[in-house]
């Protein structure tokens, strides 16, 4: 194990106390025999009726793993209290009527920009054309790093999240908002049809700028994620997309370009296990 990942793991909270006693080979000091339990650093004692012989895991609980999960892994804790948060909301939320437009927290959060925009058509077709040119770097640049750098993770990724974008964007056609603020020059060029979920314009530029860290190209990649937020609230603005397609626009480029990185890890495998078998050959014939 190399010395960095050594320090990684040592830095990382157990999600139980540890005791102060250090067991070896399974002895504890007060010489009953124990089982460590690896996923919650702490040992647990034989006796119980649970996985060959030990206590379920929350029978071993005390105040102080209690105090230690809401110490050291407070994230986890929020999101506890959030689903229970949410589970009464779910059981008390009036469903959106048939005949009603959908109802989206964005849309409310962007009235004012919205009638700004479509008090001035002008304003709306310079941020659309503005908007084309944006997609149009992260077009660039995707392209660049396979025909320039000779690094294909990212085109593959923008093939790999397009073709998604397009099965479930045919498969559940959302309705176009009644207060959509077209334009000729937006993307794409034409004002004509388009998938509403998810949003392409997010996850590509998410593909794009996660390459660009990568490369420890930092300046570009936040430059980028300045532009990307801009062009969501450009896009909630105009009704050309919902809340939902751009928080999964961000999730889906996330996604994709981690299925690329483990598609490229593959490939390497299969080529090098190629290689090899092909200079065994070589030798034995």
């Amino acid at each position: 194990m190399s010395s960095a990942a050594a320090a990684a793991t040592t830095t990382v909270a157990p999600l139980r106390h540890r005791s102060k006693s250090n067991p070896l080979n399974g002895k504890h000091p007060n010489g009953a025999n124990q089982i460590l339990d690896p996923t919650m650093g702490t040992p647990k004692k034989s006796d119980g009726l649970i996985n060959g012989g030990s206590k379920a895991s929350f029978m071993t609980w005390t105040v102080r793993d209690v105090v230690h999960v809401a110490r050291h892994h407070w994230i986890p804790c929020v999101f506890a209290v959030g689903l229970l948060f949410f589970m009464g909301v779910e059981y008390t939320l009036r469903m959106i009527p048939a005949n009603s437009q959908p109802f989206d927290l964005g849309f409310v959060a962007t009235r004012s920009f919205h009638r700004v925009l479509a008090s001035s058509p002008e304003l709306n077709t310079v941020l659309a054309a503005l908007n084309t040119v944006f997609v149009g770097m992260q077009t660039t640049y995707i392209l660049w790093t396979w025909l320039v750098e000779g690094r294909p993770r990212a085109t593959i990724s923008a093939l790999f999240m397009f073709t998604c974008r397009g099965i479930l964007g045919y498969s559940t056609q959302l309705p176009l908002p009644k207060e959509f603020l077209g334009s000729g020059v937006d993307f794409p060029v034409g004002n004509v049809s388009f998938f509403l979920f998810f949003s392409g314009h997010v996850a590509g530029s998410v593909i794009a700028s996660l390459d660009m860290r990568r490369m420890q190209r930092w300046g570009l990649a936040a430059i980028f994620d300045v532009l990307n937020i801009l062009q969501a609230v450009r896009l909630l603005g105009t009704r050309g997309h919902y809340t939902i397609d751009l928080a999964v626009g961000v999730g889906a480029g996330v996604l994709f370009d981690s299925l690329a990185g483990k598609y490229e890890e593959m490939s390497k495998r299969k080529i090098g296990m190629a290689s090899s078998t092909s200079f065994k050959d070589s030798l034995l014939s």
